[in-house]
């Protein structure tokens, strides 16, 4: 399947997905928001355990390129709402629930609607260098793309409002310091340390790791009651797959374990 403004491949089951108009900084057209819908329903069909999203050039994504919803001054305005219902929307979503880990490599700048697609991934590693923008209050807007759910979830009312209201950058070190992302790495370490982990995920058992992350996105909406017996159901299913009893055995042989995704 050929591309024109993202890359995609899948190698030893991970599938990697890279934004691809470094020119403008990735941000989103209706043609990339497309393609990428394109190959993450690749990503879901083709055996990959594992992706990893990351940026071309010097930034991981700006958000929406103005240039393609442009609007003239004293012109007739956007609906904005259709652009999320069509295509953003939809996009959180489908990276919220793949059955897979999706880590994002931020190794720019993340800004808008950029910034939450990273953080709607479920590991962000970020490059020193990287910058996180919520950058809709400077044109006259809201936090979208689930940022306006996830910023308090993740860092709390009086700093999500901070960062919201403001507009203003925040540092890689002080994203992981707030608990807005897993970790940051010197710029030069990030390749390395996405492939890594991206490794570890590709030959873990992914449909633990897939219940794992339905379970605790899904988590906020419940009692503590009903998702005591939501992870029982949950433990039931796992403990009769194949990895489970191949994990045992491995455990009990003293051996490493030879998981399949199953």
């Amino acid at each position: 399947m050929s591309y024109e403004t993202i890359l995609y491949e899948m190698r030893d089951g991970v599938g990697r997905l890279t934004l691809n108009r470094p020119d403008r900084l990735n941000s989103f057209t209706v043609q990339m928001h497309s393609e990428v819908s394109r190959a993450l329903e690749v990503a879901s069909k083709d055996g990959a355990r594992a992706l990893v999203l990351t940026g071309a050039g010097r930034g991981f994504c700006a958000g929406q390129d103005l240039n393609d919803r442009a609007v003239a001054p004293g012109g007739d305005g956007v609906d904005l709402g259709e652009s999320l219902e069509k295509r953003y929307n939809p996009l959180i979503r489908r990276l919220t629930t793949l059955e897979m880990p999706v880590i994002c490599a931020v190794n720019g700048v993340a800004a808008g609607a950029g910034a939450n697609i990273a953080l709607a991934c479920d590991v962000v590693i970020a490059a020193r260098s990287a910058k996180f923008i919520q950058s809709f209050t400077n044109i006259g807007l809201i936090p979208d793309s689930g940022g306006t759910w996830t910023l308090p979830r993740l860092v709390g009312q009086a700093r999500a409002l901070g960062l919201a209201l403001t507009g203003e950058p925040i540092t890689a070190e002080r994203a992981e310091t707030w608990g807005l992302i897993w970790k940051w790495v010197e710029d030069d370490k990030l390749a390395g340390e996405v492939d890594a982990l991206a490794a570890k995920f590709a030959s873990a058992p992914t449909r633990g790791l897939a219940m794992t992350k339905k379970l605790m996105r899904e988590s906020g909406a419940r009692a503590l009651a009903e998702q005591l017996d939501v992870e029982r159901d949950a433990q039931s299913a796992l403990g009769r797959t194949h990895d489970y009893k191949e994990g045992v055995a491995a455990f009990m042989d003293k051996r490493a374990a030879k998981f399949v995704g199953s």
